[in-house]
């Protein structure tokens, strides 16, 4: 996604969006260490979401 469609979450979208991207980032790192993951740039892609959702979060925080 991108950080504007962020912007438009509430704050508990929000959570449960960056609650559910890392479980998809613990799944995904289980797959590649047992060597089923077909698409490896798809790990950083899930931490990049991490990112951007912390990143609103903190924003709104400062606000």
């Amino acid at each position: 996604m991108k950080s504007n469609e962020y912007k438009a979450m509430s704050d508990a979208e929000l959570e449960v969006k960056l609650q559910g991207l890392k479980s998809e980032l613990f799944n995904l790192r289980f797959r590649h260490a047992s060597g089923q993951l077909e698409n490896p740039v798809s790990i950083r892609t899930c931490k990049r979401d991490i990112a951007r959702v912390n990143t609103e979060i903190r924003a709104r925080k400062a606000k």
